[in-house]
């Protein structure tokens, strides 16, 4: 089988996915969206987390041309991306216990703010502590994972939850146990991962339901423009500076 057929192979099941999340998760997608022009209306701030690999999407939203301003990278030490050496122990620290509350502690977020968690498994501690602390708090939570990750997989969490069991919203990505989505005879394990593909599309469609819900209040929605267009640093800049007491990510 050559290159090329392997590649059609991982377009198609990648647009497949789409599709899947585009036409079962529309009321979500919608929901989701509204719950964040609330947010921006009532003056709250928005925020964003995820790790390793789920901290991607999680960036994608953040300080983004054609995104909304006010969305803010939480971090977490070690486990956004995977720059801490050895990668393996940004897998390690999603296990332990406690970190999510020592996070949220020193973090900015407070009630009336809203907290975008990604997490493909929703089966780890930090996921599932951060959405139980976020809320308790007094934040409203929006989680991105697979629900089928729930139906085939044991919690790491003590009290054997997972994300989605601790959201206002739930945006299923629809990916499956594992997330590869070709296999081969000639390979011994599966490959080609969608789950960035997916869920950083998921999220934008979110972005833009937020976008359009906020025009439709009669509110400009604080959106942030290209700094490689003419006049992109001037509008970004009116923006940062009317927003400013909502944007971290300048600190």
């Amino acid at each position: 089988m050559g290159d090329g057929k392997l590649a059609d192979q991982y377009f198609d099941a990648a647009i497949d996915l789409l599709r899947q999340v585009r036409d079962e998760g529309a009321e979500a997608v919608t929901a989701a969206g509204t719950l964040i022009a609330d947010t921006v209306a009532s003056g709250g701030r928005l925020f964003a987390f995820g790790a390793g690999h789920s901290s991607l999407a999680a960036q994608d939203i953040v300080y983004r041309a054609g995104g909304l301003a006010l969305m803010n990278l939480l971090t977490v030490p070690g486990v956004v991306g995977v720059d801490v050496m050895p990668a393996t122990l940004g897998s390690a620290l999603e296990r332990v216990d406690g970190l999510a509350a020592a996070v949220l502690d020193s973090s900015p977020l407070r009630s009336g703010d809203l907290l975008v968690i990604i997490s493909l498994s929703g089966r780890n501690a930090l996921p599932v502590e951060m959405a139980l602390n976020a809320r308790a708090l007094g934040v409203r939570v929006i989680g991105v994972t697979s629900v089928a990750y729930t139906e085939q997989t044991t919690s790491r969490h003590s009290s054997g939850t997972y994300l989605k069991d601790h959201c206002d919203i739930v945006l299923d990505s629809k990916i499956p146990v594992g997330d590869a989505e070709l296999t081969l005879a000639t390979v011994p394990a599966p490959f080609a991962p969608a789950s960035t593909v997916v869920t950083t599309a998921l999220l934008q469609a979110v972005m833009a339901t937020a976008a359009g819900s906020l025009a439709d209040r009669g509110i400009e929605p604080p959106l942030l423009r290209s700094g490689n267009v003419d006049g992109g640093h001037d509008w970004n800049r009116r923006v940062m500076e009317e927003y400013g007491d909502r944007i971290f990510y300048r600190q």
